[in-house]
């Protein structure tokens, strides 16, 4: 066996040595993929704020509750991350967004990297045993439909793997509901499916975008199997289900249930008037920055709306 070809098997990409220079505190970040481990801290600060607000309890006299939550869903889905990672170093060398991990350059131990995955799940699984069992099983869902569910089972298998995916990138705002109320509230299962819903639309315009490397690396991506005039069909239905998701947020006043229905309209008719832009990646660029600032504002504005 050559020595490129060990590389590649042992998660390291034939790159040249000054490409892939980085700290160890950014390839920790690379490891636990920091953006999304930030992204849905977000959702799950929302659930748990809501929780609070809507069942009565003081913020301040909850900052233990908040602290265990806050740390406890961190660290399991960075966790889940580092062993997303760690699966899928075999194949991120022949993507130009995951070519440079550290579990594809070789600047750690596969076997160390699985180690720290395990870790950090054992321990945000501690952390959030100290808010309720409620929490804890829900977190370890999560963690179940990401690792099990979507990473080893369906991503390179299923075209319906954006889909199952969705089940662990939902749950977050579940897991800050429950370890603050344990009944968890018909509001708490609207962000679930507010969640749920959003993440189709937003991966299949990054697919859409990346195209020609998911089909590099044999992800079965809808883009890779069905084209773009199918996936522009199935992000426009996704948006539309959105649709009458803010009416089941009605507890959260009607500037609300205005301000979401705007951004859902909004996103829908960019998702529509694509298909008078030719440019099918300029239309799924616009579509996916629209997503990543909706989750934004429309996660904030439910905390803004209960300070007025």
């Amino acid at each position: 066996m050559s020595n490129s070809k060990a590389a590649i098997q042992n998660g390291a990409a034939s790159l040249p040595a000054d490409s892939y220079k980085t700290s160890a505190w950014k390839d920790f970040m690379a490891l636990i993929k920091i953006g999304i481990v930030n992204s849905n801290l977000i959702t799950t600060f929302t659930g748990l704020w809501l929780a609070l607000h809507f069942t009565g309890q003081s913020f301040l006299d909850n900052l233990d509750i908040i602290f265990y939550t806050v740390a406890g869903s961190s660290l399991i889905i960075a966790g889940s991350c580092v062993i997303n990672n760690y699966v899928d170093r075999d194949i991120d060398h022949l993507m130009e967004r995951t070519k440079t991990r550290p579990t594809v350059t070789g600047k750690v131990i596969p076997a160390k990297v699985l180690g720290l995955g395990i870790f950090l799940i054992g321990l945000g699984t501690l952390f959030l045993f100290l808010t309720t069992v409620t929490a804890t099983v829900i977190g370890l869902l999560g963690v179940f439909s990401y690792v099990f569910l979507y990473t080893l089972w369906s991503k390179r298998q299923l075209v319906s793997n954006t889909i199952i995916g969705s089940i662990s990138g939902a749950v977050p705002p579940l897991i800050g509901w429950a370890a603050v109320d344990a009944n968890l509230d018909m509001m708490a299962w609207a962000l679930f499916v507010l969640m749920f819903a959003w993440q189709p639309p937003h991966f299949y315009a990054l697919a859409m975008r990346r195209v020609n490397e998911y089909r590099a690396a044999g992800i079965p991506m809808l883009p890779v199997v069905k084209g773009f005039k199918t996936t522009k069909i199935h992000i426009i239905c996704w948006v539309a289900v959105l649709l009458p998701i803010p009416f089941l947020l009605i507890k959260l006043g009607i500037p609300f249930l205005i301000l979401a229905t705007l951004l859902n309209v909004g996103w829908l008719v960019l998702g529509i008037y694509g298909y008078r832009i030719k440019d099918d990646i300029k239309w799924a660029k616009l579509m996916f920055v629209y997503s990543l600032q909706y989750l934004t504002i429309i996660f904030v504005a439910m905390v803004l709306v209960t300070l007025i």
